[in-house]
């Protein structure tokens, strides 16, 4: 069996010699002492490196580790441990993916999750990944597991399931199964159809077929909590207050005596970024707000009041509505419009920028979503690009300044954690997100002066009635787009030809997912009589009940 497995192999990891897996699973099977976790010195740097081999659900993941308080980052298969070793890693997650161990040229795990002796929980495709290349064997299930399942604990004195009941409910994805444990392993539950749904040794390597990650696993955050506490005995120091000293202390080294010139948005996370970026160089940090004439009804004035009384910093206002909408002249393709609002945006900055003075570095509000959906800091092979964001794809090439984006590896909630931490006003903190392109996006076809009045009055309206009812904090987004569809109605004694409004009400946790918000109908009837009334050229307005996928968050 050993020496099949062996020829197997090498078709699936040609850089790896032969008999590498098979060595380390003899090291582990009982050379290596039983895996006890150490307590860490206080203050040390923590990390849980998730391994992505393409899951849709790898975020997730990160997300659970993180609601721990413990530093969590997903990385590429391929990733040296050079670059792993920087994070100060205590222990891996592989995570689920769309191949099969068992086919050639799948991604597998590189040797030093197994040489480093730390502790490992394979979820999924991950699970078979460690049962693969450890000497078990994977194969196609009889029966596919997609779902909900009844997960059956075998064994009492398992770290990973302290404190959870002896059966509970599971989130099944997959058409493989482990029909054959690597040597030292045992079952410790299973399922109705699977028998081995966890694996695990007594050196900290587990396998789990199901997903801990998402909600429909209710108990899942409690596997997690197990795994970095009692497992791999993390502290949970990763707190908003740390990441703060850490940002301020970052920025400074990286910026030195240099200067630094940062977009401002009005959002949270331009807001965040200011004020880190301030408290790390002080007077040396230049905040810029351009208007590009895609923001909503009063935004400009609202944007500079709040961050010259809150933030109490001077503030360069630019008005290039003008600019930007030459630019959008006669542009038709969604793609296109954020390409020329990204480089038309920097390219403002530049000239600015010049009339200022020197700078050296740009910061903005890049967020990790923003980073996993435009495919740019995380090049993985298992991922593809949904979108270019204004934050990522859109900078050109030859971009004049370095970068600075201390949130970069933050998700939307974590920065809002920040901003609370900082003492930001809350009505900051708490704003919606708002794209990059601004309302280009959310007006289908060309952008005219015409279409941005109308789509500001129906945004307008949307916005008030859901403050009105309460629901602003509830919601993930929620706003008004101007399809490019005209229809039929009549409004008195008289035909009408108008624009059809599109209303989109989402609930999200990081925008990777979203599902539309079951508004009550009689705000719906309020938005929809106010905007037929008081907009001109409208007189038809639907809702989006559309979630992500299979849909995204904006239309364009």
């Amino acid at each position: 069996m050993e020496n099949e497995l062996q020829s197997h192999r090498v078709s699936a990891s040609d850089d790896i010699e032969v008999s590498t897996y098979l060595e380390i699973a003899k090291e582990l099977r009982g050379e290596q002492p039983t895996f006890e976790p150490k307590p860490l010195p206080p203050g040390e740097k923590e990390t849980i490196v998730v391994i992505d081999f393409g899951s849709q659900y790898n975020m997730l993941i990160v997300r659970r580790v993180r609601e721990c308080h413990v530093y969590c980052e997903l990385v590429p298969y391929d990733t040296p441990w050079e670059k792993i070793a920087t994070l100060n890693p205590k222990g891996f997650i592989l995570s689920g993916g769309p191949a099969s161990v068992y086919a050639p040229g799948v991604p597998l795990a590189p040797t030093y999750i197994y040489e480093k002796h730390l502790p490992v929980i394979g979820i999924c495709y991950g699970m078979q990944v460690i049962a693969y290349q450890l000497g078990g064997q994977v194969s196609p299930g009889e029966k596919h597991e997609y779902g909900h399942a009844i997960l059956h604990i075998s064994t009492e004195d398992c770290p990973l399931f302290a404190g959870l009941p002896t059966s509970l409910p599971v989130w099944m994805s997959h058409g493989d199964q482990i029909i054959e444990m690597p040597p030292g392993f045992k079952a410790l539950a299973y399922t109705e159809n699977s028998p081995i749904a966890v694996m695990g040794n007594d050196k900290g390597i587990f396998g789990l077929q199901f997903h801990p990650e998402v909600a429909h696993t209710p108990q899942g955050k409690s596997i997690f909590q197990n795994f970095v506490y009692r497992i791999c005995g993390c502290q949970g120091n990763w707190t908003p207050t740390r990441f703060i000293a850490e940002s301020i202390d970052k920025i400074k080294k990286q910026v030195g005596t240099g200067r630094a010139i940062c977009a401002l948005s009005g959002g949270v996370d331009s807001a965040v970024t200011a004020t880190l970026v301030q408290r790390a160089i002080g007077d040396n940090l230049t905040c810029l707000f351009i208007n590009n004439g895609l923001l909503r009804r009063e935004e400009p004035e609202r944007v500079l009041n709040t961050f010259q009384r809150n933030l109490k910093m001077d503030i360069v206002h630019v008005d290039a509505s003008e600019r930007f909408l030459k630019r959008l002249r006669g542009v038709i393709d969604p793609e296109m419009k954020r390409h020329l609002i990204g480089e038309e945006f920097i390219r403002v900055f530049e000239e600015e920028a010049a009339k200022l003075g020197r700078f050296d570095f740009l910061a903005q509000g890049t967020l990790y979503p923003d980073v996993i959906e435009s495919s740019t800091a995380i090049e993985t092979k298992a991922s593809t690009k949904i979108k270019s964001h204004h934050n990522v794809g859109g900078l050109p090439a030859k971009m004049k300044f370095n970068l600075i984006e201390p949130l970069r590896y933050l998700f939307k909630d974590e920065v809002r954690e920040v901003g609370l931490a900082l003492s930001l006003p809350e009505d900051m903190v708490w704003r919606q997100p708002f794209p990059g392109p601004g309302l280009a996006i959310r007006i289908i076809g060309e952008v005219t002066k015409e279409r941005l009045e109308i789509l500001r009055a129906a945004d307008w309206i949307v916005m008030n009635e859901i403050k009105k009812a309460k629901l602003y904090r509830q919601l993930w987004q929620s706003f008004a787009v101007l399809t490019g569809v005209k229809s039929v109605g009549v409004m008195g004694d008289h035909r009408t030809y108008g624009y059809l409004i599109a209303v989109r009400a989402i609930n999200s946790e990081d925008a990777m997912t979203a599902d539309w918000a079951r508004l009550p109908y009689d705000l719906l009837a309020r938005i929809s009589d106010r905007i037929v009334n008081e907009v001109p050229n409208v007189n038809r307005v639907v809702y989006d009940v559309t979630s992500k996928p299979p849909a995204t968050i904006e239309w364009e």
